[in-house]
């Protein structure tokens, strides 16, 4: 998992990082996703307004990358496990994951772990310590990638707080065509310039588990039943170009 390059083309293939209940990483697929609108199907609930209007958060990115990936994962059930915290602080050194975050004064109110691809936004997972902290940030995340031209927000899986958002789901096949046009439009997330480094190091394959249309729950999470394929890293997207 030490080479940026094939963890980049696993998300850009349209994988996904994710630990088990056991804490175990592996590769994920869903034969659905779940999108965030950028157009005029994006909502928010009406009792956003207000803190919106008065101004009570201000809004960064990667102020502290380290602080939001431990309040995303701190939970009693959690799939960001110790290994994936580090393999999102290597990517967030190349120039690839991204926390967008709210604040008060010099307090952290919440925030969205992500990668940006391209026109791609992954959205990882999200926290917040002051009540509308994350949903603040979801509102000026969705600003953001707007403006900067951004075709997709990838939300992974759906659940009631997204929906809250006008979220939507679609099946893989529909997916992958966006995708595609997401990774053909080159977008910035943020003002700031990374070093990204090359590597040599080739991957044949992810070990993918594939989602199940069955589901136990346990603690706060959902475990999807999964099978196991391999999937060849295709040439068809170069994330230095």
């Amino acid at each position: 998992m030490d080479n940026v390059a094939s963890i980049i083309q696993g998300y850009a293939q349209g994988y996904f990082l994710m630990a088990d209940e056991y804490g175990e990483l592996g590769w994920y697929s869903s034969r659905q996703r779940t999108l965030i609108p950028l157009d005029d199907r994006f909502r928010y609930p009406t009792s956003l307004r207000r803190s919106l209007n008065q101004g009570r958060f201000t809004v960064a990115i990667n102020r502290d990358f380290r602080a939001v990936c431990e309040g995303c994962a701190n939970r009693e059930t959690t799939w960001i496990s110790s290994d994936l915290k580090e393999i999102y602080f290597e990517l967030y050194q190349a120039g690839w994951a991204h926390s967008f975050e709210t604040w008060q004064g010099d307090r952290l109110a919440g925030g969205i772990l992500g990668i940006a691809i391209k026109g791609l936004f992954i959205g990882e997972s999200m926290f917040y310590r002051i009540p509308e902290g994350s949903k603040v940030a979801m509102v000026k995340i969705v600003e953001h990638l707007r403006k900067r031209g951004f075709v997709l927000f990838d939300a992974q899986l759906q659940n009631p707080h997204l929906e809250r958002f006008g979220s939507y789901v679609i099946e893989n096949v529909e997916y992958q065509k966006l995708l595609q046009k997401a990774l053909a439009r080159p977008c910035i997330l943020g003002n700031l310039k990374f070093l990204i480094q090359k590597t040599d190091k080739k991957e044949k394959g992810l070990r993918v588990y594939q989602y199940s249309t069955r589901s136990r729950k346990r603690g706060s999470l959902l475990f999807f039943y999964k099978r196991s394929l391999t999937v060849p890293l295709t040439n068809q997207f170069n994330p230095y170009q």
